[in-house]
Order: structure tokens, then sequence, then C-alpha cells
């Protein structure tokens, strides 16, 4: 995933001449996890640069740009650090479209690394997809595989609209996969069914998808049929492909990192009861993090998600 991204960055960076790339020590080292390594070399220090460590600041000089006709691409280092820049984001990167009537847009791609399952420190595991997708004016997304990490990059760095694209760092370099050189997008909004099935739908997303491809081997292991859908895109989401998913299967779960209470495996839920409640032959099941802080690494192999948990709930809802 970290070279898909990194050719998608080289890609653009080519292609158009309005896209800088900066952020905490993205430049001279290319990031804390290499994403944008050699990128600075190619392009110098004018189109890829490092910044303070302010992520305001990163976040707010990047509208600047982007009203002013660049195409700004900003890392923030981890999830944690998203926080002292939500201000911006919230109050004028998701609203400047709406402010001026539309006289200004805001071409912009927030990436940053998330997620749990690398023993990291405080403020490096959190999964807050949910803020981020509560606020209008922004597209969130979340790639699960290499392939999918390239495409749906260069559609952010080409949506005229601000996109925040989060990274699961858990399997940064955890997959391989055979991804094309040539330039390809992956359309925002859409998602993907990972394999089809009968019995029961289990809808993830980021680093959750190789974990249930491993519960469902379980559950292939038990003649259980299982429909997997990898969301992609946190907000806008696909209603339409969930709904016609539940509805074939008629019954539904959702795994996610975060934690549980008011979180996009909420929405999900909501989606399933407005668009498939008549097709149901069993409650729709959350299966997601615990509503806690993630424990530090001695304790986070009891919050991370595992297989058997997941199996455990496919088993339990097609047998209700």
């Amino acid at each position: 995933m970290v070279k898909a991204i990194n050719n998608a960055l080289d890609i653009k960076l080519n292609e158009d001449k309005n896209i800088v790339i900066y952020g905490e020590d993205v430049g001279v080292e290319g990031g804390v996890f290499r994403v944008t390594e050699g990128l600075q070399k190619k392009y110098g220090v004018e189109r890829v640069f490092d910044s303070p460590l302010a992520e305001s600041a990163i976040v707010g000089t990047a509208l600047g740009m982007a009203v002013s006709g660049l195409r700004p691409i900003v890392e923030l280092q981890f999830e944690g650090f998203t926080f002292p820049a939500f201000n911006q984001i919230l109050s004028n990167v998701a609203r400047i479209q709406n402010r001026s009537r539309g006289k200004y847009g805001a071409p912009m791609v927030i990436r940053f690394p998330y997620g749990g399952g690398v023993n990291a420190l405080e403020h490096h595991s959190d999964s807050p997809e949910a803020l981020f997708a509560h606020i209008p004016g922004l597209k969130v997304v979340i790639p699960s595989t290499p392939h999918d990490a390239k495409g749906m990059m260069i559609a952010a760095i080409e949506s005229n609209d601000p996109v925040i694209f989060m990274e699961p760092k858990r399997i940064y370099r955890a997959i391989k996969q055979e991804v094309s050189d040539e330039k390809f997008t992956i359309p925002l909004g859409k998602a993907r069914v990972v394999q089809e099935g009968s019995d029961v739908t289990v809808v993830a997303f980021g680093a959750m998808i190789r974990e249930c491809q491993k519960a469902i081997t379980m559950a292939e292991e038990s003649g259980i049929s299982v429909e997997l859908i990898d969301l992609r895109s946190i907000y806008p989401i696909d209603r339409e492909t969930i709904r016609e998913s539940v509805r074939k299967t008629g019954r539904m779960i959702v795994v996610a990192e975060a934690h549980n209470s008011f979180s996009v495996g909420s929405e999900l839920i909501a989606i399933t009861n407005e668009e498939a409640f008549l097709y149901l032959e069993a409650p729709p099941k959350r299966v997601m993090g615990y509503d806690t802080v993630v424990p530090l690494a001695q304790g986070e192999k009891y919050y991370i998600i595992s297989p058997e948990r997941i199996f455990y709930e496919i088993e339990k809802s097609v047998h209700f």
C-alpha cells in the first residue's frame, strides 16, 4: 500500500503542476512510514516539503492554497494529531464552498495513517472516521488494498471537494498485490463486493477486511456462505450496495475498529433498518472496538478485533 500511494502521488505530481505535497517530515525523510519517499528529490523542495509541527497551520495554509488555484495534499503524521487541525477542518475547509456560495472550492486532500494493531503510543491507534464523516462538506475514504489505495488516491486528488484520506497503518506493508503502473481511478462513494454469499452480509473497511476474510474461511468450513462488502467510502456512503446485499442475505454484521457507540457501524445499521428491515432474519450486529481509549501495547491485544470474534457473530446471526 505504501508503494501504491507513492505511485499515485508521483503520477499526479508529474501530471499537474498545481499539486503540492507537504506535512510533518514528508519531504527529506518521506514521512514516518516513507509514503512520500523520493518525491522531494524528484520534484524539488517547492512542491514537496516539510512543515512545522503545527497541524492547524498545515491545514489552514492548504485551504488558502486550494482557494487560490493549487491542489495541496497534506499529511498529518498520525490520526491523533488531526485534532489540533479540527477547527480548521470543521470551521473553514468543510464550509468554504457554502460560505462563498460556490465562488471558492477546496480541492485538497488531508491524508493520515490511522488504526491500531502496531503496538503504538497514545494518540497513534484511534479510528476517528465517524468524526469527519459527520461534517457536511467533506468526503471520507479508506482503502483496504494497494490497488484501491492508488485508484482512490488519484480520484481524491482530482476531486473538487476536500477529501479526508485515512490510511490503515496496520496493512501499509502487510498486503502485496499487483498494481498497474498506469493511471486509473476508483470512484469515491462506491463500495466493492469482495465476495458474494447468500447467508449473511459482512460490511467492513480498511484493515478489517483482512480479518473478515480470515473469519469467512472459518465460516465456510462450517457451511456458512458470507457476502463481504468493502465499504471503501465512509462518506458518501453506498446505500444501494448495502441494501441489495442485505435484502439478499437477510442478515448483516458490521466490522470496524472504532468505538462501538455513535459510530459508522451505527449508521450502517440505521441504513439496513431503513432500506431492508422487512428482509431481516436476524438483528443487525456491530463487531467493533470497545468504548474506551485504545490500550497501549501490553493491553492492545484485548481490544483489537480478532477473526474468532467476527466468526462468533457470523455463526450467532445465522443460527438466530
